[in-house]
C-alpha cells in the first residue's frame, strides 16, 4: 500500500515535534518503600520532522509503548524509549513526557491512621540530534499555608488555604519521588494528609498556625534547601495558594541558572 507519510513535502517547512498526545497507559514505576508500583499514565510521545516528509507515522509511537510494557519506567528505560522512538521514526530528536499519580501511604501526625496520598508526578525525557538525553523528574504536591500578615494583624486566628507546589529537578543521579515531596512538605506550613483524627487535626491546625508561610516563603526555602544538594544541578520550584479570602490565588515561581 502506498505510504503516504512517506511521501515528499515541497513547503520547505521542518516541524520541530509531531506525534501523539494523551494516550493513557498503564505502566509501572520504582517505589522506595514498595519497590515497584503499577500506576495509569497519561503519555506524550513526538519527534522531529524533516522539512521533506509529508507526515510522520503515528501508530509506530503506540507499538514503542507494547514494546517497553512490562519494563519499570525508569531512566534507563526513558533513554531506551527516545532511542528507540528516533530509530523507528527516522528522527534527529525525540521527546516523551509520562505523567501518572503516585501513591504514598501516609500516617496522621498523631493517631498515626493510614491513609494513602496522591501526588501528580511527571519524568519530561528528551534526546537531541547529538544523542544527548535530558531527564526532568517533576512532581506536584498539595500544602497547607497560614498567611503570616493575617497572624500578625488578627486578634484572633489567621487565614488559612490549601496550595500546590510543583517541584522539577534535574540531578546528577537517581532521585526518588519520594525525596521531592518530603521536600516539598518539610517547607509548608503544614503537610496536607489523607485520613485525621480530631487529635491529628489539632495538630496539624496548632502546627500551621505557629509555622505561617507566604508562597515566597515557601519557593525560597525549598531552593535554599535544593541548593545545598550537590546531586540536583537544575531546580524549577513554584507554589500557589488557593486563596481562602480572595477570588484570585497567590503564586510565587523560582527556578536556577
Amino acid at each position: 500500500m502506498k505510504d503516504v507519510q512517506s511521501q515528499r513535502d515541497y513547503r520547505n517547512i521542518p516541524i520541530n515535534k509531531v506525534g501523539i498526545k494523551n494516550i493513557r497507559y498503564p505502566i509501572t514505576v520504582l517505589d522506595r518503600q514498595n519497590r515497584v508500583q503499577n500506576t495509569v499514565a497519561t503519555i506524550n510521545m513526538y519527534v522531529d520532522l524533516p522539512h521533506k516528509y509529508k507526515g510522520t507515522h503515528m501508530s509506530r509511537f503506540v507499538e514503542l509503548l507494547h514494546l517497553f510494557r512490562h519494563a519499570e519506567v525508569s531512566l534507563k528505560k526513558i533513554a531506551a524509549i527516545l532511542s528507540q522512538m528516533k530509530k523507528h521514526l527516522n528522527a534527529e530528536s525525540a521527546h516523551i513526557e509520562v505523567t501518572f499519580p503516585y501513591f504514598i501511604e501516609k500516617k496522621a501526625p498523631v493517631s498515626n491512621a493510614p491513609g494513602l496520598m496522591d501526588y501528580t508526578c511527571r519524568i519530561i525525557g528528551s534526546s537531541d540530534p547529538d544523542n544527548k538525553i535530558d531527564i526532568v523528574s517533576e512532581v506536584i504536591v498539595p500544602i497547607s499555608s497560614v498567611c503570616p500578615c493575617s497572624k500578625e494583624i488578627s486578634e484572633i486566628g489567621a487565614h488559612n488555604q490549601r496550595g500546590e507546589v510543583r517541584l522539577s529537578t534535574r540531578f546528577k543521579k537517581f532521585i526518588w519521588m519520594e525525596d521531592m515531596i518530603e521536600l516539598v512538605e518539610s517547607s509548608a506550613s503544614c503537610e496536607v494528609y489523607s485520613v485525621l483524627k480530631r487529635v491529628d487535626e489539632k495538630n496539624v491546625t496548632e502546627k500551621a498556625f505557629s509555622n505561617p508561610k507566604f508562597v515566597e516563603d515557601i519557593v525560597r526555602d525549598i531552593a535554599e534547601k535544593i541548593n545545598k544538594d550537590d546531586n540536583i544541578i537544575w531546580f524549577s520550584v513554584s507554589a500557589e495558594n488557593f486563596e481562602s479570602i480572595h477570588n484570585h490565588n497567590a503564586y510565587a515561581h523560582v527556578a536556577s541558572d
